[in-house]
């Protein structure tokens, strides 16, 4: 059954028969309705490939890939209806967790993406494809971005898929790219072999105080987005967090005309000439943490994301990696008073709840071959977070993003934009 909120429940949740051919994907409505006409079917465990660059206490392969083997609260209880099949590690550190996670449940390693997804025979023997391409040691290019191996770990993907003839759906973790040649190129490849897909940061999909969100067809007058952190890993998670309250907006979502990144005195003087609403950032700092003490104005390391959509609204998102302790928003609709403001909160335990509800998300694409949420979302903000990162290297210039008039509606992604507060992740899917 579906919920108030949009939640599929998790006996809605089945196995799907058969397998998705090559360059042939089922109609999505179809899926849903053989999802909730089949409710009362038990869920079984479908077969998923773990495809990371390293696997250590606390990275992100950890706090997703062991949920899938050790439960939500990754200390044994009851998890996804998901089987690890096996395991690529791009990189063996000196605190290694694959190994003994592989020997612990009987887990085999493969040396190359295709033996991962093959088992080492000779057809895609998983149902999904899990791709971590985030910690570890990979070269930093001079606009600050670290180069992760996320368009080789999908190449290594799509390439199977093409060889064996099938392809099943694929999650990638944070941003694509990181640079926009590479996210542009993995999503053109995920359309034209119409592989389902979903990315980006487990935030969208996290614990919000307060417990709301942004009606559908809203009209969004002006908004404000604040984050923590270094603007090239922390930046995604922000921009995501933005990108999936704005996009419920009327006329839904179109894309982005221009991005500019500012620093130092311009970002204080965008807020005192009233070009970004200081109402709005100040309704964000009532909910999230900031560090006191800190003089939010005197940081040289901050900087301000302004974007302007195809339909004239100004997105601005503050990055205070100083100051701001959290990631929040604000959001002004036409004819209330007040904005709505939300914190995405982090939380430590049990073991990050909000990855197991990424990997909830996950667990729906991988049994309905249907993306919970649109990759387009996580598409066109690796495309913003790239133009930004460009502007500050080019001297802080505004640059025209053609690219980045990118379309798609959420509303053909009915499932539910975030979890009640009350909720616990260790229990079952809903």
């Amino acid at each position: 059954m579906v919920d108030g909120c949009g939640h599929l429940d998790r006996r809605s949740l089945l196995g799907i028969a058969g397998t998705v051919a090559l360059g042939a994907v089922a109609d999505p409505a179809g899926v849903a309705r053989q999802v909730l006409a089949n409710a009362a079917e038990p869920l079984q465990p479908k077969p998923v490939a773990a495809i990371v660059t390293a696997y250590e206490k606390i990275l992100h392969a950890d706090v997703l890939v062991t949920k899938v083997v050790a439960g939500w609260g990754q200390d044994g209880g009851p998890g996804p209806a998901l089987n690890l099949a096996s395991l690529y590690v791009d990189q063996f550190g000196p605190k290694d967790l694959a190994r003994p996670i592989a020997k612990k449940y009987g887990v085999p390693i493969f040396d190359s993406i295709e033996g991962a997804l093959t088992l080492g025979g000779k057809r895609i023997a998983v149902d999904g494809v899990i791709s971590i391409g985030e910690h570890g040691n990979y070269p930093v290019n001079e606009k600050g971005q670290q180069l992760y191996p996320r368009r080789r770990f999908f190449d290594g993907i799509a390439d199977a898929f093409e060889k064996h003839g099938r392809v099943v759906p694929v999650f990638s973790d944070k941003h694509l790219g990181p640079e926009w040649r590479d996210a542009s190129a993995i999503y053109r490849r995920a359309q034209e072999m119409k592989i389902p897909m979903m990315a980006g940061s487990s935030l969208p999909v996290t614990f919000r105080r307060p417990s709301r969100t942004i009606p559908m067809g809203a009209e969004i007058e002006a908004v404000v987005g604040v984050g923590y952190g270094d603007l090239d890993r922390y930046g995604s998670h922000t921009l995501d967090c933005f990108q999936c309250l704005v996009e419920r907006r009327r006329n839904a979502e179109a894309g982005v005309e221009w991005v500019e990144c500012l620093q130092g005195d311009d970002i204080w003087k965008a807020v005192d000439e009233g070009v970004v609403r200081e109402d709005l950032m100040d309704a964000v700092f009532r909910l999230i943490p900031v560090r006191g003490g800190r003089d939010m104005r005197g940081d040289a390391a901050s900087s301000l994301l302004l974007f302007r959509y195809t339909d004239g609204l100004l997105g601005a998102v503050f990055m205070l990696p100083h100051y701001a302790g959290g990631i929040g928003a604000a959001v002004k609709l036409r004819g209330q008073r007040d904005p709505v403001a939300v914190h995405f909160e982090e939380r430590a335990e049990p073991a990050i709840p909000h990855f197991a509800y990424l990997l909830k998300a996950i667990e729906r694409m991988v049994h309905t071959g249907r993306p919970s949420y649109p990759v387009e979302r996580t598409v066109l903000t690796s495309g913003i977070l790239d133009r930004a990162l460009t502007s500050r290297f080019k001297g802080h210039q505004r640059l025209l993003t053609p690219e980045l008039e990118i379309n798609y509606d959420p509303v053909d992604y009915p499932f539910a934009p975030h979890i009640d507060l009350n909720s616990d992740p260790r229990e079952p899917l809903s």
